[in-house]
This record gives structure tokens, sequence and C-alpha cells, in this order.
């Protein structure tokens, strides 16, 4: 929890939004799991950027101007006996003391009290069809003042979409929020590794997954989405799920996981021998695609543009399948047909903050976004060679990917997983350590 953090969001949205508008915000429902079991709570990220606040049945409510205080939060009461069961809550007092509202009530007041906020302003900042029933709640408000008009009620007479201006300050990491991305990376970094040492044939995937975990939980963070340990053929599934298969002697094993810390994830690739030394073909494989990452995290500097390290990856990745006869033709041509389709078949990163797929436009005005400081993203070139006649046997099952965690700086970029090795050699010397 970072109260200064959240209280510089707010003020930078509320310069923009301006007097006269009004910004209002649900926190995300609770989902039930199974029966009457919950799904473990986590606010939307937005609603966390704005506050921090991490409890459900919660609205934020911004009013740039207001006298009588300008961010005001709706959230639940305090109530001893679902205390008891459910554990503490905040309440309005708490959200004013930990939380830095200007004006804090129940969330059961929520209809009496907002149609009054709304009522002095022209335009209501809200992203419908996110939450249906809020949508009629809000719509409710609107019409509570409409049917009060011809009292002199003032009815707001434009809506904005929220995202449209909170999305674009949320691709832009401030220092603070790069040094919350770092020690996420970091304790990422320790996880891989941890998975790496535990490493050997008869493992099961699960058994890394829960390796992983551990690192992860015992360093105060949590998964910033599920992982995924894929040994031999099933690293070739791309979002393999899982996580079930005993790892054998002879197969490469491919772990995508990546640590939530305070709200910030991790997103990080890694792909190593099950047995600690890699095959030529492995090799081969491993060597190409890092020579990819390699090049593509070049590309990411101020004033090259978002499609300058995945136009670099499927380079090097195309006139590598072809020195090693997995295609042939003319590098140029390959591409232009999109022959690497084959063995590479996504795009080489994406952006990276409060979501591990984060918000932000990739185009502006139909053309690739320029890459400026403070943008953060993934690079995460991969080659994926299922079984298939196509090629010979030597290649069958190898899945690679290897992706790092990358913050554009003033002057070209700043790769904060770094941590973990790479390379085939620094693999084997790490797993053969142990």
């Amino acid at each position: 929890m970072n109260p200064a953090l959240h209280a510089r969001h707010r003020k930078q949205l509320m310069r923009m939004v301006g007097t006269g508008g009004i910004v209002i915000l649900p926190a995300s429902p609770q989902h039930i799991r199974n029966r009457d079991v919950e799904y473990p709570y986590r606010p939307d990220s937005d609603f966390m950027y704005l506050t921090g606040f991490p409890e459900p049945e919660a609205v934020v409510v911004l009013v740039p101007g207001r006298d009588k205080g300008e961010y005001i939060l709706f959230c639940r009461d305090r109530d001893e006996e679902q205390e008891i069961w459910h554990g503490r809550r905040y309440g309005p007092e708490g959200a004013l003391k930990y939380f830095a509202a200007d004006d804090a009530f129940p969330i059961d007041d929520i209809d009496d009290i907002l149609p009054g906020l709304m009522e002095h302003t022209e335009r209501v900042y809200y992203t419908i069809g996110r939450d249906a029933l809020f949508d009629k709640r809000v719509m409710g408000w609107v019409n509570t003042l409409r049917s009060q008009s011809r009292s002199g009620a003032h009815v707001p007479y434009e809506f904005v979409s929220l995202d449209f201006l909170l999305h674009d300050m949320r691709l832009y990491k401030s220092r603070d929020e790069v040094k919350l991305m770092k020690k996420a990376a970091q304790i990422s970094c320790e996880a891989h590794k941890r998975a790496m040492r535990y490493c050997r044939p008869g493992v099961f995937e699960y058994q890394l997954d829960a390796e992983i975990l551990h690192e992860f939980q015992k360093n105060g963070a949590g998964w910033a989405y599920p992982s995924i340990v894929g040994g031999g053929a099933n690293a070739c599934i791309l979002h393999y799920r899982e996580n079930n298969e005993a790892l054998r002697d002879g197969e490469l094993v491919l772990i995508d996981a990546g640590a939530e810390y305070d709200g910030y994830a991790a997103d990080i690739t890694r792909t190593f021998p099950v047995n600690g030394r890699f095959t030529e073909a492995q090799k081969e494989i491993v060597e190409l695609t890092l020579e990819a990452n390699l090049e593509a995290i070049k590309q990411v500097k101020p004033g090259n543009h978002w499609n300058d390290p995945h136009d670099t990856a499927v380079k090097v990745l195309t006139k590598g399948m072809v020195e090693l006869g997995l295609l042939k033709g003319k590098v140029p041509q390959l591409i232009k047909d999109m022959a690497y389709k084959q063995y590479y078949m996504h795009r080489t990163g994406h952006w990276l903050g409060r979501d591990v797929h984060d918000v932000g436009d990739y185009k502006v005005d139909e053309q690739w976004r320029l890459l400026e400081p403070g943008m953060a993203l993934t690079i995460e070139p991969g080659m994926y060679m299922g079984h298939t006649e196509r090629k010979a046997k030597r290649w069958w099952d190898i899945g690679v990917r290897i992706e790092d965690d990358v913050v554009v700086t003033r002057d070209g970029c700043e790769v904060l997983t770094d941590g973990v090795p790479k390379s085939p050699s620094d693999i084997e010397a790490l797993m053969n350590a142990r």
C-alpha cells in the first residue's frame, strides 16, 4: 500500500478531467468458485491504481474542484459480526485514516449521496459495459436527476469513457512504479532459479509450480497469472495450464511464471533441460531464440515504434530457420509469406504493469505507437517444434520461449529480469552446481 503513489495518480487524473467532471469507478465484484467458496479477492486494477483500497463493495468518486473534498470513497461499514466470520473491514473511518479519502460513506448510502454529487457536474467519466449491474445503477442516478429537473436539478449531459484517460496514464510508469516492478521481477527471478535447481527427471510439472509459488509467497508476493510449466511436447502448447505430467530425461521444460508484488506484475519465461544438459538440437533452438531475444531488446528505445522489436525477432528467427533447414527460400519472401508462423506464431511482447497484459493502445491513428520513457513491455520470442513429419525427428517436441521484462529509459531500456540465466551455458552452470 502506497498512499502517496495513489494520490499522485488521482491528482493527475483530476487535472485531465477538470472542473465540471466527475469520475465514478466501482471495485470489481467478488466471484464464487463453488457453492459458498469465493475466489481470493483481487480488486480491479484501475480501482487499485487510484486508491489502493483492497476490499470489495467499494466505489471511488473523484470530483475535481469540490469544496468539501475531491476524493470520495464509498465502502462497507464496520460490522462486528461479519468481521468475526470474514475478517476485519476498514469502514469509512479507515478509508479516511489509511487511504487519504477526503470524504467516506457507507456503500449502502450511495443511492442517496451520489446523485447529489453528479448534480453539479457536466461530464461523467465512467466506463459503460464492464459491469452491467453497476451500469444500471449509474443510469438510475441519472434518471433520478432527470425526474427532478423541473425542480431545478441539473443533469450531466455527457458520458466519457474513463478508460480513454486512465489507461493512457497507466501506460507510463513512474519511478516508484518501476521500483515495484523491479521487486516483482527480482522475486520472479529467484523463483525461476529455484525451479531450475530443483528440476530432475521424474519430477512432476506441478512440483516445479509449487517451488515457484513457495518463492513468491515467502517474499510477500502472489502470482500475476497461473504458471505455465510444460515439459516436452507440452512446451509447444502456448497457454498450457494442466501442469500435471512427469518430466522426462532428455526433454526440455518451459516455465512461464511471474510474481505480483503490491499490485505490479512480472512475466518471465525460461526454457531449460530436465536433466541439466542440453542436446545439440535443443541448444541450437535455444541459442537462436536467445539471439532473437537479445536483438529485439536492442530495439526497445525512445523513438522506435512498438513493432520494431517484433520485426527484428522475426528476421532473426526466419534467417535461423533457413540456416537450420527448417525453411527453404529467401528470408524476405518467407517473412512476407509469414512462413515462420509454423514455428513462431505469436507476437514478441505486450505491455506490462498492474496487469500482466497491461492496458494501453498499441496503435495511435492507425500507426504503431512510438516507444517513450516509462513504458514497460515484455520481449518474448519463441520457437515451437511440435511432433510433425514436416521436419527431422531431432526437432520433435522442442518448445522454447525466452521472455524478459523491459522498461524504456531516456536513452534505451533497462532489463528488469537479468537475474535469471537464459543462455545454455549459464543455465547448465546453475543446474549442475546444485
